[in-house]
């Protein structure tokens, strides 16, 4: 799976992605997880199978659940109380429900 964080920069992301990536079971290791910019998402989220908006963002939601939707993959965003203790284990879980509910 694909999972892409987006920020205002890509830079305050960057813990939450490194204890998503600590949070993989073994069978996940092969998984990416990225954080990116919100103004890379019309290139680069076409290949991601899920996007997590940082909560600072979250005023661009509606903007973005639309491209997310013409891309065919969820959008959410993150608990701002899950992203301000960098709870990376639960928003992997997040990914993987949002994932899970797309494919039914």
């Amino acid at each position: 799976m694909k999972i892409l964080l987006l920020c205002s920069v890509g830079m305050s992301t960057s813990l939450i992605v490194s204890k998503m990536k600590k949070s993989l079971q073994e069978d996940e290791q092969d998984w990416v997880i990225e954080a990116w910019p919100v103004d890379s998402f019309d290139d680069i989220g076409p290949s991601y199978d899920v996007v997590l908006l940082g909560p600072q963002m979250s005023y661009k939601k509606d903007e973005l659940t639309e491209k997310a939707n013409g891309f065919g993959i969820p959008l959410q965003i993150i608990d701002p109380f899950l992203y301000g203790i960098a709870d990376g284990e639960k928003i992997l879980e997040m990914a993987k429900e949002m994932k899970e509910e797309s494919m039914k």
